[in-house]
This record gives structure tokens, sequence and C-alpha cells, in this order.
């Protein structure tokens, strides 16, 4: 009974079972586990237990045993682990060799993998680059210098380049050339005033004769715009002894780089051993408060700010008490940008400026107008009406670099003969500059 039991049991599961080869009557080949062990061979040798109706694998992955005994937790997923497991086919185990290759030399002697090998490069690098402590001053200078020569080179090439290209299609020196000066120095943005003090000059010349070339054709505007540019060359001294804080109100109109030029002056100011505190005076802008509060704190230097839309004048007040507690060098007053035809707006200018005079008499002792020179002869009028408002002391003259404008200093020099305290030539914290007149005419004129 138990017998005929156990033979339908064995027939029912012959029946279920894949027609294979070695189910073919006659063959008196070897069972189906092994002639399946034999065409997918496995790294295992206990590959008789797997099941024959089991779906095929295409993949290799990991032998089952050696999870087994893991937690469910600790098992990998979607695939085999970082090991990498031998082919299925027999020709994978040549392959298998060179791709170690380039990880052992890659990883050989070196921390961090195959990144090691681009940080050894980078590190590398300072040693096959020369020597640098023996030429370093000179290079800093040069530098500088070809910073100034670049943000005057669109200016330079309408002025300097429009009148190398006249004289070269002329073969003599005459009459014409005072004409093309004049278009050439108007384009430039150079004014009227200053522009018929050249131009005559240059005409004295031709009737001497003393002008028989173009090379003493430049010589000749050079020292022209020289001598233009001297008086103004004056740069911004603080004292070294002072009772109370070093007052400096900066104002100008919105976009001219007001707020970017305050910044750039306090760490210049800070790296010249002064300690340097800022009033956000301008209330107007929140994004004005912020910006001079970020400047700040790159700097490490203290901020004395109120809420968007507060009187300005409150807050330059109350900075410049704090500043005088607590024994600060120099106080840099922002202001709120306003337009110079604005008439309510300049009395609240006004209103700041006579604020700070009651604190002390003889502040503010610096009120310094930021100019974009890209504005051109515009500038030129906003310095106009802020300085019969204020009294200007100083100008910062921005953005030289990004335009052909660059000889409105020469008519603001010519017309208000206001001291040039800076330059701008970049975006750098390091490209506000004191105004050099020499450097400034020879970059103006460097080939």
């Amino acid at each position: 009974m138990a017998f005929s039991l156990f033979r339908r049991k064995k027939d029912h599961a012959d029946k279920a079972l894949p027609q294979t080869p070695a189910d073919v009557p006659g063959s008196g080949e070897a069972p189906i586990p092994e002639d399946y062990t034999e065409a997918r061979p496995s790294p295992e040798p206990d590959t008789a237990r797997i099941d024959p109706v089991a779906d095929p694998v295409t993949d290799p992955v990991a032998d089952p045993g050696e999870d087994a005994g893991k937690p469910e937790g600790e098992r990998p997923m979607g695939g085999p682990g970082p090991a990498p497991e031998p082919a299925p086919e027999p020709d994978a185990e040549p392959d298998a060799e060179p791709d170690a290759e380039p990880d052992a030399d890659i990883d050989s002697g070196k921390e961090g993998g195959m990144f090691a090998r681009f940080r050894g490069r980078r590190a590398e690098s300072p040693e096959t680059s020369g020597p640098e402590p023996d030429g370093g001053a000179p290079r800093k200078k040069t530098g500088m210098f070809s910073r100034l020569k670049g943000a005057l080179g669109r200016t330079r090439t309408g002025l300097v380049g429009g009148l190398s290209d006249f004289l070269r299609r002329r073969k003599t020196v005459d009459g014409d050339i005072v004409e093309e000066i004049e278009t050439l120095l108007l384009g430039a943005d150079v004014g009227v005033d200053a522009t018929e003090r050249i131009t005559a000059d240059i005409a004295g010349r031709l009737k001497r004769r003393e002008l028989k070339d173009p090379e003493t054709v430049f010589r000749a505007l050079r020292e022209n715009m020289l001598e233009i540019l001297t008086p103004v060359n004056r740069p911004l001294v603080i004292p070294d002894h002072r009772e109370g804080p070093f007052v400096i109100l900066v104002v100008g109109v919105n976009g001219t780089g007001k707020t970017t030029t305050i910044g750039k002056l306090a760490k210049r100011l800070q790296a010249d051993g002064l300690r340097v505190m800022l009033a956000a005076g301008d209330t107007f802008r929140a994004a004005a408060v912020e910006q001079l509060q970020i400047w700040g704190e790159r700097n490490d230097v203290p901020v004395v700010a109120q809420k968007t839309g507060a009187d300005s004048a409150s807050v330059v007040y109350d900075a410049l008490q704090s500043a005088r507690a607590r024994g600060v060098d120099v106080l840099i007053a922002d202001t709120a940008g306003r337009l110079h035809t604005q008439v309510n707006l300049m009395e609240e200018l006004k209103k700041v400026h006579r604020v700070i005079t009651k604190l002390d008499s003889t502040a503010p002792h610096e009120t310094l107008l930021v100019l974009d020179a890209g504005t051109g002869q515009n500038a030129l009028a906003q310095a106009t009406q802020f300085h019969e408002a204020l009294g200007l002391t100083g100008i910062a003259l921005t953005k030289l670099d990004g335009t052909a404008k660059g000889g409105v200093i020469l008519a603001l020099a010519q017309r208000l003969a206001i001291p040039v305290r800076f330059i701008g030539v970049g975006e750098g914290i390091d490209d506000l500059r004191e105004f050099d007149a020499g450097e400034f005419v020879e970059a103006l004129f460097a080939e």
C-alpha cells in the first residue's frame, strides 16, 4: 500500500518536469541535474541542489549561500555586492585581469582612489611653475597696471586708436589734425571745455611747427591730459590722531556702484590698520541694507542699520554715536540713491549732512560722490548738482572697465576740479584703486 502511494507521487512529479534530452527513452545519459550543471557551470560545487524548474538566470549573481545566514537588512539589493563575480562564460576570466590592472595603478601607494591622481597633479603644479619670491613685487605692480590698461581698453580704442588710424593715412601733419582730434575727444566724452583747451594747444604747437610726426602729436596729447588731471590727483588722507571718527559721507544716484564702493573702501581702510564702521543709511532699499551687511560680515566690520523705510538721518546719527563710544577710526555712511534732479530727495540728503554736523562740527570730513563712468556727460551734470547741494570733497569714478567714455574724467577735472580719490577698474575687491594721473595717462596711451 505504501509502495503504491509512493509510486503515484513519483509519476505525478515526473509529468510536471519539462522534457529534456535526458528524458528521451533510450538515451542512456545521466539524470537531469548533472546534465544541467555541465551546461551552466557555477563557481560553487553545490549546484546539484538547484531546482531544475527555476527560471534561467542570464546575469551572474552571488551565491545564495553567501547571504543565507545574514539578516534580511544586510543582504545586498538590486544586484551583486562590490566584489566582482566570475562571468558565466569561460572567456570572462581573461577579461577580468586587464580591468584590475588600472585600479591597482591608481590606488597603489596613494589614498583617495582615482581622485588622488588628480590631487597629486595639483600638488605638483606649484613646483613646476617656477620660483615665486624673486620676482613677486615687480610682477604684482605689472599686474595692477595691466588691469588699469585693460579697463581703459575701450576708451583707448576709440580715442588713441582712432587718431592712430587717421595719422597712418596722412603723409604729413597739417591743420586737419586739429579737427580730427576734436572729434575724437568729444566722442570719448572728454567734454567741450577740456576739448577746447586741448585743441587750442595743439593748434598753437602746429603753428609753431612743433608737430612734425605722429609721435610728437601723441606726446602733445599726453602732456595736455596730464596737465588737466594733475590738479585733481589728490588721494584721501585720514589723520593718524583724532578725537573722534573720520566721517565719510557717500552719495550718488542708484546704479553707480555706491554700496559696492563702500564695501571695497572699508576693506581697503581695514587693511591699512584702521577700525571701520558702516552706517546703512540707504533705508529706501532693503537690498542696499542687506548688501552692506554682507560686506560687513565678509570684512568683519560692524554695521549700524535700522528697518527699511527708517529715517536715514537717524541711522547715521546712531552710527556716529556708536562709533565714538567704540573708538572707531573711520565711519562710512551710505545714503539713499537719488537723482540729482529730485529736489525733495536732495533736501533729505542735506538733512543727513546737518545731523552729522550737529554731533561733530568738522564732519563730514569727506563727502564722496560715486559716479558711473558709463553715463558720460550725465556724470558731469550729476557732479555739478551734488556739488552745489553738499560741497563735494572727492569723487570715485567707477565702471571704467565697461565703457568707451572714460574721457569723462577729463571733463570733471576741467569743469569742477574736485579731487578724484578712487577709480573702479573691475569687479574684484582690489579693483577700487587710488587715482594716479600719471599712471592713468600712461595706461590710456599704452600699446
